[in-house]
């Protein structure tokens, strides 16, 4: 059963802080592990963040001895009501620096409003000076937080990072969603026009084509997700490249098979032509925007493969 903050005793309330210490100090230092590789400033910034936990920790430790010895209860921010439930981001990898800077932010805050209310519950004035003296430190740290970033992300490292960041987004998201939503758009071609042109009804393409779209979709959603862990390549977790890769690729499939829901088959058709147009146009320009490729380039070589199935799934549907 969880204990109500009012209840706490002077002798709880500081091994609550200690532990406390001890915890966000161990978070920051997890932080500064996992983005030292692609971020490094920022990592230096939570290596820094990380020794001031371990000073607090310390100053507590002294207070704790001095008034009740050596034995520290065992109790924690989670026994207790009122504290926030915390999700372990830091054991994600990678870690998004975005994500570790926004914990930093809430730990910083929570931090802050336990001392203060800890202050008012203590009797003991050598506690209570130390308590509100951490209380303010703690709001100090929003802005030593500001300083540090300031401090090691300069202009150059800020580039740095956001390079790599822009590298990570590309490996683990734009790479397998390209891969899908050109999987989708082009391999789906064939069948739903194949069933088009051979039955001349558009509730039978739409079958076709919803079919295989979702069948594709799971297909490359496993393939993507089976083919390595991103723990050398550096592409991020296979479930979310499989998701994504499995994703884009139903969208691709889907797209030209939703205008076969018009019941009038010469307007589906021309619905879907246009559509598939606009698809093969979106695709060159990611593969243009994110990719570096030539935008004729790009355009010649995924029209050409549209057409090319397309004619495929024309010739069989006709025979």
């Amino acid at each position: 059963m969880l204990k109500k903050f009012k209840e706490l005793t002077e002798k709880e309330i500081l091994a609550i802080a200690i532990a406390a210490e001890e915890e966000d100090g161990r978070i920051y230092g997890e932080f500064a592990d996992a983005l030292r590789d692609e971020y490094p400033s920022t990592a230096e910034m939570f290596e820094e963040m990380r020794q001031e936990e371990v000073g607090h920790r310390d100053r507590l430790f002294a207070m704790f001895r001095q008034r009740f010895g050596d034995h520290i209860p065992l109790i924690r921010r989670e026994n207790v009501k009122g504290f926030l439930q915390r999700k372990p981001v830091w054991l994600v990898r990678p870690l998004g620096v975005k994500v570790a800077r926004k914990q930093a932010e809430v730990m910083e805050l929570e931090a802050s409003r336990f001392y203060a209310r800890a202050a008012s519950r203590t009797t003991d004035v050598s506690t209570r000076e130390l308590l509100n003296k951490l209380a303010d430190e703690e709001r100090k740290h929003e802005r030593t937080a500001g300083e540090l970033e300031e401090k090691h992300l300069t202009a150059s490292a800020k580039a740095t990072e956001d390079e790599s960041h822009r590298k990570l987004f590309l490996l683990q998201v734009v790479q397998p969603g390209l891969a899908g939503l050109m999987d989708g758009s082009v391999s789906t071609l064939a069948p739903i026009f194949a069933a088009a042109f051979a039955s001349h009804k558009s509730w039978e393409a739409f079958l076709v084509g919803l079919a295989a779209s979702i069948g594709a979709g799971i297909s490359m959603a496993f393939s993507e997700g089976l083919s390595d862990d991103g723990s050398l390549t550096g592409r991020g977790s296979p479930w979310l490249r499989g998701a994504v890769t499995g994703l884009m690729t139903t969208a691709g499939g889907i797209g030209h098979t939703l205008p076969f829901l018009i019941s009038s088959f010469r307007v589906a058709m021309l619905v879907a032509v246009i559509v598939v147009a606009v698809e093969l146009g979106v695709i060159s320009y990611i593969r243009h925007r994110y990719m570096d490729t030539p935008f004729l380039q790009a355009s010649f070589q995924v029209i050409v493969g549209g057409i090319l199935v397309f004619l495929t799934g024309w010739l069989i549907g006709s025979a």
